[in-house]
């Protein structure tokens, strides 16, 4: 603490335990000799309290001073005087203060900076060991001296104490009876000018001159270090010269005492100036460091961004050729005459280079024009094509039933549950499904109720198998998986991003990402033929994953996630532990966000298969950018039941997915049941599950033995509702159109599979064959699909016989051929012109062509080479209809700049772009 701002305290009721303590810490010598040496020594008393304190005696160091000061009057009152205290007994302390008083080191001073030297005046002092007086302040006060520990033993010796030296900045004469004015501390407040305070310090000294009886001072020992000698000769008047003092007089010691204290204050303040400089320099080289560090992370960042930028142009460029090339290879592709009577089934179809990479399509234009009423946005959504869909609608117009429509569809291809319905119907009709709350009935939490977070929690950590308690807060509860999906990658993917997805995988996950949120799929694409790494068929691995992550990385995609189904959907496998924990391992070496799809984890119907769950890690490699889904529509055989979960430890995609929630909240009623079944742990394992799994491995057993009894190859693996069959030897050709053929032959005879497109599989032919039905459908099923393939085994040979017959008929046709060659006649000649109905058809497609934007890309075939004279009346006939349409008004370069200024940007560079460079680009010399 520090006293100087306080006012005087006088030291009171002292008792003796607490006077014996301070007279040991006052009679260092350390201690002594830093009074000696200081004019102004408040501070020594002030450490003093403080380890006093320590001792547990509260005294203020102007308390100490005081007490000190007393003892001494009383010691120099009972020496001068030969008087004793009350009762005619002896002053305790009297021999202590006379040792400590008469035994003062004596000072001298060195050349060096005039530091001082103590010189121990005790005779048999020498070689005293130094001691720890308190071992915070042991520093402060150093060995005590020989008598210092007078009223008890001293302790062990220890390490010698360094003595603190300071520089002399006053003189105090020789001890007196009276009490030294030098002693004699002025508190005065902080305000209080220095030249004031020196002046009555200075007042002081020459009072404590004046009454002084012994005050002649040492000339040996002035605080300046200089002797009366050097002032005379350098004043020149002798040995008190210019004084007028006597030269044992201490007058004229104060004005040297004032010179001194005068001049280490401009070095203390150059030192600190000094200080304050460099450390100012270092501040501001650290800053300009960090500085240069920010500056060129940002210069790091901008070269970043422009190279991405100037990669996206390029792909622009390359896009924007590529449709102008295929708009104009269309064109010219419907001058061929057999385009006459039918237009192109995929003419028109929207965005054919994206619909690879992202797995969705659009209706082509012959179908439905862009409707008025609606945006683009809107007419994109209206036209888009799934064929899975496609396929359901087809399948719910046509059910069938063993009663009322015996020979509707069989539906085969839609991935549900359907054997357990009779006991799914006992267990959700019993009485405690049936509870209505008003909760239930009021708006709840969106992300789903408490109670229905706490039972999946629950729940999760039980069939999961987890190492610890899942939290409740980590859960989202939404309506089904696909809006689980649509809102994640809402959430953590921006428009344009894309998602990495092994391929073949359920089709619906790159509708559910890109209707709402405009995020394409990138495919790591799996065959059925084994490369030399590969254990088993359509095997991923991380090194086809890094390919395909490269690949999308040179086309300027921007790859954000990584989606793995366990077990796999179409293919039914299971991947190992330690496979997953390599595929996480790749995402996170990539910051790549993983989305788990664990829907069909108890649909594992193998006993000797074994599923470990990500949540059953004891440690993931990337927590916070690991997403776990699963629902009970596969599991529990409850498709209608519309209850999706998500299991993530990143807060914030849960606060963000809040807000979407609102779209996807599940009735209350339904969270109430689907909480009930969660909860009933013992109907799960020992009703449902053991009975659920027996008939999905009968129900497989079966369409196994059937696919083997009709040669047809296939997958056999121990997990979901379906078998991957494969069909291609019943294909013309491996090409998506003779799999889309198949496909329609299938519905033909009443049995709907799921095809190889659905799944994104880049080997066409491959088909999804559901086993979970009734007995009597699936056997139902099978005849229709053996009749189905025995009809195109009959076509084959048909085929074959008259492509024989044909072949002996083609000399006599090239005969005639020739001959009409030869003659040359305007009819044989008559394809050159395409007739008026293949010029309607033109026109209408071009009409649709301009309605629906530059967006909108053709698949085309450009396999015959019209005539210039043709070419010219298409081109003509092309410019009436501009000029006749009002689309040149609608659409000014102005607006399209403003709109797509990028592909503007773009198609101004090509139209500056030499002749010359064109030529070279294209190989013409």
């Amino acid at each position: 603490m520090d006293f100087r701002g306080k006012k005087y305290e006088r030291g009171s009721n002292w008792s003796d335990p607490e006077v014996v303590e301070l007279l040991q810490l006052w009679a260092n010598d350390s201690v002594q000799m830093e009074l000696e040496s200081c004019l102004r020594n408040q501070h020594v008393f002030n450490r003093i309290a403080e380890v006093l304190r320590e001792k547990g005696i509260h005294r203020t160091g102007d308390q100490c001073r005081e007490k000190i000061k007393k003892m001494k009057l009383e010691y120099r009152r009972i020496k001068d005087n030969q008087k004793i205290v009350r009762g005619g007994r002896a002053w305790k302390f009297y021999e202590v203060m006379d040792r400590v008083l008469t035994n003062r080191p004596s000072l001298s001073y060195g050349s060096l900076g005039g530091s001082v030297i103590a010189q121990q005046v005790l005779q048999g002092a020498v070689g005293m060991e130094g001691y720890h007086l308190h071992a915070p302040h042991l520093s402060a006060f150093g060995s005590p001296p020989s008598g210092a520990f007078i009223f008890g033993h001293p302790p062990k010796a220890g390490e010698m104490t360094e003595i603190k030296c300071e520089e002399i900045d006053s003189d105090e004469p020789g001890l007196t009876p009276e009490p030294p004015p030098e002693l004699m501390y002025h508190v005065g407040s902080g305000d209080e000018p220095e030249g004031v305070r020196e002046l009555e310090l200075e007042q002081q000294d020459m009072s404590a001159a004046g009454i002084r009886e012994d005050g002649a001072a040492d000339v040996g020992i002035s605080p300046t270090g200089f002797s009366e000698r050097n002032v005379a000769c350098l004043s020149g008047a002798g040995p008190a010269g210019g004084t007028g003092a006597p030269p044992g007089s201490s007058l004229g010691t104060i004005p040297r005492l004032r010179k001194r204290r005068k001049a280490g204050r401009p070095r203390e303040s150059l030192d600190e100036a000094l200080v304050r400089f460099l450390s100012s320099q270092r501040a501001a080289e650290e800053r300009f460091l960090a500085l240069e560090e920010c500056r060129l992370q940002r210069e790091a960042e901008a070269e970043e961004r422009r190279a991405q930028l100037d990669q996206r142009r390029a792909e622009m460029e390359r896009q924007h050729e590529f449709r102008m090339f295929s708009v104009f290879a269309h064109m010219v592709s419907a001058l061929r005459p057999d385009s006459s009577s039918v237009s192109s089934p995929h003419f028109g179809r929207a965005r054919r280079e994206e619909e690879d990479v992202a797995g969705h399509s659009w209706a082509g234009a012959d179908s439905q024009k862009p409707s008025p009423y609606l945006s683009r946005r809107g007419n994109l959504l209206r036209d888009y094509e799934d064929i899975l869909q496609e396929g359901f609608v087809m399948y719910s117009k046509d059910k069938h039933d063993e009663d009322k429509n015996p020979t509707g569809i069989i539906n085969l291809g839609t991935s549900e549950n359907k054997l357990c319905f009779d006991l799914l119907s006992k267990r959700l009709t019993q009485s405690d499904m049936f509870q209505i709350d008003p909760p239930l009935l009021q708006y709840g939490d969106w992300k789903g109720h408490s109670f229905l977070r706490e039972e999946v929690a629950r729940f999760l950590s039980y069939y999961c198998k987890a190492p610890s308690p899942l939290k409740v807060e980590n859960v989202v509860v939404l309506n089904g998986c696909t809006s689980t999906f649509s809102a994640v990658a809402a959430v953590i993917c921006d428009p344009e991003d894309a998602i990495l997805i092994p391929t073949p995988a359920y089709g619906a996950i790159a509708r559910d990402v890109f209707l709402y949120s405009n995020v394409r799929t990138v495919h790591v694409h799996l065959e059925s033929e084994m490369s030399a790494t590969d254990e088993r068929p359509f095997q991923l691995t991380v090194e086809k994953m890094e390919k395909a992550l490269e690949e999308a990385t040179l086309e300027g995609i921007h790859v954000k996630a990584v989606v793995f189904i366990n077990p796999h959907n179409p293919l039914g496998e299971i991947y190992t532990q330690a496979e997953m924990m390599q595929f996480l391992e790749f995402a996170k070496r990539h910051k790549l966000h993983v989305f788990v799809d664990e829907i069909y984890m108890l649909s594992v119907f193998d006993e000797d298969a074994t599923f470990h769950s990500v949540l059953s890690f004891n440690k993931l490699p990337d927590p916070q950018r690991t997403h776990v889904m699963w629902g009970m529509t596969k599991d529990f055989a409850v498709c209608g039941m519309r209850v999706g979960c998500l299991y993530t430890e990143n807060q914030d995609v849960i606060g963000a997915m809040e807000p979407l929630a609102v779209f996807h909240g599940i009735p209350g009623t339904t969270q109430h049941q689907a909480a009930q079944l969660l909860h009933d742990r013992d109907w799960i394992n020992q009703v449902y599950l053991p009975t659920n799994r027996g008939r999905l491995k009968a129900a497989h057993q079966y369409v196994v033995n059937e696919l083997k009894a009709l040669d047809i190859p296939f997958l056999d693996r121990p997990a979901g509702f379906f078998i991957w069959t494969d069909f291609r030897k019943f294909l013309k050709e491996e090409t998506p159109e003779e799999e889309i053929a198949l496909w329609r032959h299938f519905l033909n005879n009443k049995i709907l599979l799921s095809c190889g497109k659905a799944f994104d599989c880049c080997q066409p032919g491959w088909f999804r064959v559901v086993f979970a039905d009734k007995t009597y459908r699936l056997q139902l099923g099978m005849q229709r699909l053996r009749k189905a393939l025995e009809e195109l085994r009959k076509n084959d040979l048909t085929k074959d016989l008259k492509k024989k017959n044909n072949q002996t008929e083609d000399p006599k046709r090239s005969r005639q051929s020739d001959g009409r060659l030869k003659s040359g006649t305007s009819e044989d000649r008559s394809w050159l012109s395409p007739p008026e109905d293949t010029k309607q058809t033109v026109l209408a497609s071009f009409d649709h062509i301009l309605g629906s934007g530059v967006d909108d890309i053709m698949q085309v075939s450009c396999q015959s080479q019209p005539t210039s004279s043709g070419l010219d009346n298409l081109i003509e006939i092309l410019k009436q209809q501009m000029r006749s349409s009002d689309w040149l008004q609608k659409n000014t370069p102005e607006l399209f700049a403003q709109e797509n200024p990028e592909v503007f940007d773009v198609y101004v560079k090509l139209r500056e772009k030499p002749k010359d460079e064109d030529l070279e680009a294209k190989g013409v010399p």
